[in-house]
């Protein structure tokens, strides 16, 4: 199933949605440009769990040290801006077009930055927990999503989103409620997490954020101003 929009319309322009894909969309032409030239972001940028699992050189000095757990840390907010490949980038940006507007509309600009970034940092320290010691790079913006997904679940899970259907020749656009498009993704990944379905996708990570986006979205939304009764008492 392929989300192509949902029927949720925002009060405020999303700003920082917007900026969002289009730093990873420039991001990602970068690493394109870069590759050519020898030059890998993956290495400098992504999350590599082995980083996570040794000291720090004796021999650094203190500038030294600083630029290494630095480098350490940056790790897993750039992670996220880094993608794999174009259908990578085209998925992720898909879902934080359509979802991320909305979230960001609800908690305002500001604290949709910080719902974002904790939501990546917090989903890529759980694949570095379950993967300590790994040298395989960690990237994509799936972390950080999956917590837009997590929050807009509980926010709207009346929204109807427009859906892709494609099953052999059957192939129809049909709206489906946001708690059981979302909810059966999060079925998917689970299913994929705990059955060791071998691929180059982390799963965890993606349930991890989906988890964070609902506990910070309890945090972060304002709590609605409650409306007095007038009890038919008209002026």
């Amino acid at each position: 199933m392929i989300p192509l929009k949902d029927d949720n319309p925002t009060e405020n322009f999303p700003y920082v949605t917007v900026a969002l894909l289009i730093i990873n969309v420039i991001v990602f032409v970068m690493q394109l440009v870069y590759a050519k030239k020898g030059v890998s972001f993956t290495a400098q940028l992504a999350v590599i769990p082995a980083r996570f699992s040794y000291d720090s050189p004796a021999a650094l000095d203190i500038a030294g040290l600083a630029a290494f757990w630095v480098h350490r840390y940056v790790t897993l907010v750039s992670y996220s801006f880094l993608h794999g490949g174009f259908m990578h980038l085209a998925f992720n940006m898909l879902f934080l077009w359509i979802f991320g507007n909305n979230v960001e509309d609800a908690l305002g600009h500001v604290k949709f930055i910080l719902f974002y970034i904790f939501s990546a940092v917090i989903a890529a320290l759980l694949h570095v927990l379950l993967h300590f010691g790994a040298v395989v790079p960690l990237v994509g913006a799936s972390g950080a999503i999956a917590g837009i997904l997590g929050a807009y679940v509980l926010l709207y899970p009346r929204a109807q989103i427009y859906t892709l259907v494609i099953l052999f020749i059957f192939i129809r656009i049909i709206k489906v409620p946001a708690i059981l498009f979302i909810g059966f993704w999060f079925f998917i990944q689970i299913m994929n997490a705990t059955g060791g379905a071998g691929s180059n996708i982390a799963w965890y990570t993606h349930i991890g954020g989906f988890v964070t986006g609902v506990i910070l979205i309890i945090l972060f939304r304002p709590k609605r101003k409650k409306k007095r009764r007038l009890n038919n008492v008209y002026h």
